[in-house]
Order: structure tokens, then sequence, then C-alpha cells
């Protein structure tokens, strides 16, 4: 077995909710993974399931308020980000730890050229001139694969494709060569051909800078192409987590399951209809008290809407919290070699 790289990110049973008119958004539910050096991890669900508040979580980037962490610790490099002044937090944020957004079409400033968007990021350091400043952008924009720089630089965000704003959106992300990169969402709004190209360009850079990447997605085809780890999220809960290889081949949660049969894949027959996880997520004004998916769950037993699922290890990196996994539980598709409940 291959060694375990370094861990730079960890999270630790974060919880982190939202006060509104109507009552308290639970939108984060004990969400404990870690991050490695150089490695590509993915975290997936549908919409809502929370995994862009959690990504947004680690540099403290939800408003707070109405935004409140109620328990948990987020660790960089040995230092808990949640004990942090805004000055401490202000040098990790985009200095340490990258951060590119959904959609450059709302996360650029029209009203700025490229280049000077780029250049901003350098605001505040000191011992580096206006023309080092410049050479830099010029640098990393040439990094990330945007040609013609010199017209680039001075152009503005509407004179250019979707798939070029999000090089700059990663440009902007990469100039202090950080030690992780949070993608949220990058291939969105992008043509498959771009987001090949784009997903190929993280990969180039995780290669060439040794830069860790989180890639948040709702699509499973991102996660298989370019991901080592694979965090899945539900009713903002982690439901099932492991490397590419056993979530895709050892699939142990139903939900997880229910993602994979409801996107198509190269073996879909033309006019064959996909399976979609029928129902809704639940409310988290007032989550469920035992598992978030039993609603929607074709396998669900008495146990799951009474009581939480226990945390089962079916390897060193495999873990699920599903109550098909207990010994008691029937036999299904998704029973695994025993693992110990935590």
């Amino acid at each position: 077995m291959a060694e375990k790289k370094e861990t730079i990110l960890e999270l630790k049973n974060v919880v982190y909710s939202f006060k509104t008119y109507g009552g308290e958004v639970k939108a984060v539910r004990d969400v404990s993974f870690d991050v490695r050096a150089g490695e590509v991890l993915g975290i997936v669900g549908e919409s809502g399931c929370g995994k862009s508040v959690t990504a947004q979580c680690i540099l403290r980037l939800n408003p707070e308020p109405p935004g409140f962490f109620e328990g948990g610790e987020i660790i960089y490099k040995g230092e808990n980000i949640l004990e942090m002044d805004n000055k401490a937090i202000r040098k990790i944020r985009g200095g340490e730890i990258g951060f590119v957004f959904q959609d450059p079409m709302t996360s650029l400033n029209p009203t700025m050229k490229v280049g000077k968007q780029i250049m901003e990021v350098f605001h505040g350091r000191e011992g580096i001139s206006k023309q080092e400043v410049r050479e830099k952008a010029i640098e990393i924009m040439k990094l990330v694969g945007i040609s013609d720089t010199e017209k680039r630089f001075n152009q503005y965000p509407h004179e250019l494709s979707g798939g070029m704003k999000q090089r700059v959106m990663i440009a902007i992300a990469l100039v202090s060569r950080p030690s992780v990169i949070i993608c949220d969402e990058p291939t969105t709004s992008l043509d498959v051909t771009i987001e090949a190209q784009i997903l190929e360009l993280l990969l180039e850079l995780r290669e060439t800078l040794g830069t860790s990447i989180i890639m948040i997605t709702h699509d499973l085809g991102v996660i298989a192409k370019i991901c080592d780890r694979v965090v899945v999220m539900y009713g903002g809960k982690i439901v099932e987590k492991g490397t590419a290889r056993e979530i895709y081949y050892e699939t142990a949660h139903p939900y997880t399951s229910g993602l994979m049969h409801s996107i198509a894949r190269l073996e879909t027959s033309r006019g064959e209809k996909l399976s979609p996880i029928e129902g809704t997520p639940p409310d988290l004004f007032s989550p469920p008290v035992g598992c978030p998916f039993a609603a929607r769950c074709d396998y669900c037993m008495d146990v799951c809407n009474a009581y939480p699922p226990e945390e089962y290890m079916l390897s060193d990196e495999h873990m699920t919290r599903c109550w098909l996994q207990h010994e008691m539980a029937p036999d299904t598709e998704f029973r695994r070699k025993k693992g110990e409940a935590k």
C-alpha cells in the first residue's frame, strides 16, 4: 500500500448554521475530512447538500452573521483557522489557500481590465515594484494557458470567452502559489470541450506546482477524471468517503449509487431512461433525526428514521454512514466486509 501523503488541511466535526427569519438552517453538520499534499479531493453531491458552504467555511467566506460556527476545528498546517483574527485569515486567503468561484461571469469585475484584476492580488505587499507586479501577472497568465497575454492583459472580462474567463479566475487563485486551491464547480457553465481543457490545466498545475486541489462538483464525470479521493455529501453530512476507485466500484451507500445511476454513461443506449433519485432533499431548518437520506431510500428500515447511522470503516480510506452495513441488517448489494462502527 502506498504511503499516506502529508496532511496539510483537516476539518474536524465542523458544524455551521445560518440564522434566518424562518429559523436556523443547519447547513453543515459534523463534517470531517482531510486534504493531503499534492492530491485532488472531490466533494460531490446534489444542489443544497452543503458542499459549497463547507468549502467556504475553510476560508471563513460565509458572512458571519447570519452564519456561525456551532463547533469543530479547521486545521491548516497545525493552526486552527476558526481561532484566527481577521489579519491572520487575510494572509491565508489567496496567499496560502486559493479559491476559484463557480461563475467567472459574476466573480470578475466587469469594469476593470483583466490584468489589473490579477495585479490587485499583490496589493499591500511590500518590496515589490509595479513593474514586477505586472511581470508576475503576465507570467501567471501564461502559466494557465492564456494566449496573446499582452492583448488579454488589457481587455475587459466581456471581451473574453467563458473558458478564458475561467482561466483568469484560476490565474488569480494561483498568484501566490498557494498550497491548496478550492475549485467550486469551475466547469459548470462551460461546454464539454472547454471543460476538458480546464480539468487538464488543473492537473498540469498540480504536477507543476505540487498544489492540492479541492474540487466541488455535482458532476461524477469530473470526479472520475481527476480525483484521487472523494467525499460524498447529503443533507449537510458526509455519507461516504474513500478513494475514487472505492466510491465507483465498491459503492457502499444508496445515495452514492443513486448519483451513479442518474447520469448517462458511454454505454447508455439512445432513448434509454435514466434513474433519477425520487423525492426531495431534507429540510435543513429541521433536519431528520435519523439518516438524512431515509425518506428517499429504497432500502429504508425503521432504524434509519429513528437513529443517525453509525460510521463504518470498510478500509483504511473507505467510510460510510449507512445502517445497511450493520451485522443485523438484511443482505444487500451495498453490504461490504464487516467494518467497525465508531
